[in-house]
Parts: C-alpha cells; sequence; structure tokens
C-alpha cells in the first residue's frame, strides 16, 4: 500500500508540474485540449513499431524528445500548435523517454506510466513496445512470488530505512525448506524499488522459475545509499554532505552485514552461508556489490557485477589480497561474473577490472553485449544470471 501510494503521489506531482508548464507556455494538459479538443495520443506504437509523440505547445519555440532509443530528436509544429515526431523502428521491448520544451525538461503529459528517479531530474516517461509474444519480463500464467516491502532500525547507520523483499512462489506453504538469498543493488538515482518497478525482476524470476530454469531463492533490494533514511513516505534522503554518487559507501557496507543479513536470516527461512549467498548489482550498485562481495568472500560467494568496473588495479584493495593468493580466491569463490555494454560508458572500468583479474589469476566471466547504460541491458543481464546462482 505504501509503495502504491509513493507511485500514485510521485506521478501526480508529475502530472502537477506538468499542468504549471502547461499554463506558462500555452499547453493544454492532455487528456483534453484547452477549447475541448480531442486529447492527443502520445505515444502511439504503429503495427511497424514507428513511434510517434506529440505535444500540444502552442507557443512553444522548440520541442525534442530524448530517449534510450537514440539521439534526441526535434518535433515539428503543425497549424494546431501540435509538436509531432516519428521514431523507429524500434525493437520489441520498454523504454525511458521525456520532451524538451523550450529548454524545460517535461514527462509526457499524455501518458500516465512515470518511470519514478530517486533523483527528481530523472523522472521520466515510459514507453513500451510489443512484441509478437509476451516478452521473459512480462507477467504470464504462472504462479507469482510476493514483494513484501521491510522496515527496520539500521543501528549501523542510525536510521530507520526501508528495504523489499521478493518472496517465490510456494514459501509460505513449504514449511520446511530453506532457501539461498540474492542481494541484488540498484545504481545511482534508482532506489530499493527500482528492481522490482523497472528491472521487473519479480517477473523475470517468476517466468524462470516456471520454466525450470532456476531453483527457488530469496532476493533482498536495499536501499543503496549510506546514511539514507525514510521520511515517511517511503523516499530515501541522503544525508548532508553526502558523496553525490550514492551516500556513504561504508555506511552502506556496515548496514548490508550488520544489519541486513542477520536480519534477513533471522525473519526468513534462509540457508545461512556464503555458498548459498550472492550479491549483484548495476551501475553504482555493481561497483558496490564488486567492492562488498569481493572483501567478504566469507559471506558470499557468487558476485555480480553489471555495467561498472572497480576504483584502481592489481594492486588495490580488495584485489591485490585476493591476487595474493589466487587458488585460495578461486576455491572461495563459486561465480564471478562481470558483463558491459559494447555502448556504455562503463566498459572502460570492466575492461579494466577484466583485464587485473585475468592477470591476477582470478577466475571469472567476462561478457562484453550489446546495448549501453539502459534498463533494458540489465534486465537480460538478470534473466542471463540468475540461471548460474546456487548451483
Amino acid at each position: 500500500m505504501r509503495s502504491a501510494l509513493r507511485q500514485l503521489l510521485l506521478a501526480s506531482a508529475a502530472a502537477m508540474a506538468a499542468a504549471i508548464f502547461a499554463a506558462t507556455s500555452g499547453a493544454a494538459q492532455e487528456p483534453g485540449a484547452r477549447g475541448g479538443g480531442p486529447p492527443l495520443i502520445s505515444p502511439e506504437v504503429a503495427t511497424d513499431h514507428r513511434v510517434t509523440f506529440r505535444l500540444r505547445a502552442p507557443q512553444a519555440k522548440a520541442v525534442s524528445v530524448s530517449g534510450d532509443f537514440g539521439a534526441d530528436v526535434q518535433l515539428e509544429k503543425n497549424a494546431e500548435g501540435i509538436w509531432s515526431a516519428t521514431v523507429g523502428p524500434l525493437d520489441p521491448e520498454m523504454y525511458v523517454y521525456y520532451f524538451t520544451v523550450d529548454g524545460v525538461r517535461l514527462t509526457d503529459p499524455s501518458n500516465p506510466q512515470v518511470k519514478i528517479g530517486y533523483v527528481t531530474t530523472t523522472t521520466t516517461s515510459l514507453l513500451t513496445v510489443p512484441g509478437e509474444g509476451p516478452a521473459f519480463y512480462d507477467v504470464q500464467d504462472v504462479p507469482h512470488g510476493e514483494i513484501r516491502t521491510l522496515l527496520y532500525k539500521s543501528r549501523s547507520n542510525g536510521t530507520i530505512r526501508e528495504l523489499t523483499v521478493y518472496i517465490p512462489p510456494a514459501y509460505d506453504e513449504a514449511r520446511n525448506r530453506r532457501y539461498p538469498v540474492l542481494y541484488l543493488l540498484h545504481g545511482f538515482a534508482n532506489d530499493h524499488q527500482s528492481w522490482h518497478r523497472y528491472g521487473r525482476a519479480n517477473d523475470i524470476l517468476d517466468n524462470l522459475l516456471a520454466e525450470r530454469e532456476i531453483q527457488p531463492f530469496l532476493v533482498v533490494m536495499p536501499l543503496g545509499y549510506g546514511g539514507a533514511q525514510v521520511n515517511g513516505d517511503g523516499t530515501g534522503i541522503p544525508p548532508k554532505g553526502a558523496n553525490a554518487s550514492g551516500g556513504d559507501a561504508a555506511l552502506y557496507e556496515r548496514d548490508l552485514l550488520e544489519d541486513i543479513i542477520p536480519m534477513i536470516d533471522k525473519k526468513y527461512r534462509t540457508i545461512a552461508d556464503h555458498n548459498h549467498r550472492a550479491i549483484v548489482g548495476f551501475s553504482m550498485g555493481g561497483g558496490q556489490a564488486g567492492r562488498f562481495g569481493l572483501r567478504h568472500l566469507e559471506t558470499f560467494s557468487y558476485v555480480g557485477i553489471m555495467s561498472a568496473g572497480m576504483a584502481g588495479g592489481l594492486e588495490t584493495e580488495p584485489l591485490a589480497t585476493l591476487a595474493a593468493n589466487p587458488a585460495k580466491t578461486n576455491k572461495q569463490i563459486d561465480l564471478l561474473w562481470i558483463a558491459c555494454g559494447k555502448e556504455d560508458a562503463a566498459m572502460k572500468g570492466a575492461k579494466t577490472l577484466h583485464d587485473a583479474l585475468e592477470r591476477g589469476g582470478i577466475e571469472h566471466t567476462f561478457l562484453q553485449t550489446e546495448g549501453a547504460h539502459h534498463w533494458r541491458v540489465w534486465r537480460r543481464y538478470l534473466r542471463d544470471l540468475a540461471p548460474l546462482l546456487f548451483k
């Protein structure tokens, strides 16, 4: 209920911002135009997967649309003051986009589907281009797990914090069964809700379970900003002076090791040893997963780094310690998995990490895939990595 209310409030705030912008620019908020005109359809996905974006802004001087589908596109205005542009065809997928109107960033007032960012400037509209059949992340007619939200007192951080947990199907009925745990970390400008809202982690895992590609496991999705607290509406606030790339990483590491893992092992039927714990993340969370996981191989034996590297080379910690005794390290690690898109700016760091691990004799998997720094890449990575865990 709290999560749904937060989504509604923030979506309403985005709509209100659009209305304020409309009042000052001569644009009319959709649906319905000023003077009773017909509502705009935006985005409109054609059968050939071309997508048309529209915005009513008769007084605007310039309008563009930006998204993770390609370069910025300028819209053209017709006699009714409606701006439009068509892109594509686009591959069947989920995309994000936003308008820029005379230098002001704006979500699409005709589209109620909004991606909420932990940082307000990352709030965007959502676009789905459907395929011929269900995608691997779509909700299908299979047994479903649950997303549960936990409030807890982080004694290491001195704050009340919040996280979400994916509970696999039939967990409550299988009273004698114990489960491995994946700690799944998000990137900057996201939060503990992002992996299931936009990464579709629960739907991906439900589908993999139904296909017998994985065995059931719990997934814990923490808030990735050290020192941040819950302020009553479900959002975390970084402390004053927090690092812009994610708050205090040392506090986050302590929160995970000293508060979250003991709490999860006490509250849920886990297999509480390092062979049954994984830590995986993307972007900021990928770097955190690498550092936290490789520093604590007594706690984790599966480490997944998506679209990220780690600062420093083989001479820096924790790589220096691991490379000092690669035979011991390789016995401790069941899987060290690194993947990055070829078009991703993070590739340099990922490749540097891969090269250092190779020089140190540390066994790992390194994948260079298509794609850039986008959710559609990380959804695929989760789909591909999950069957490799807890073997």
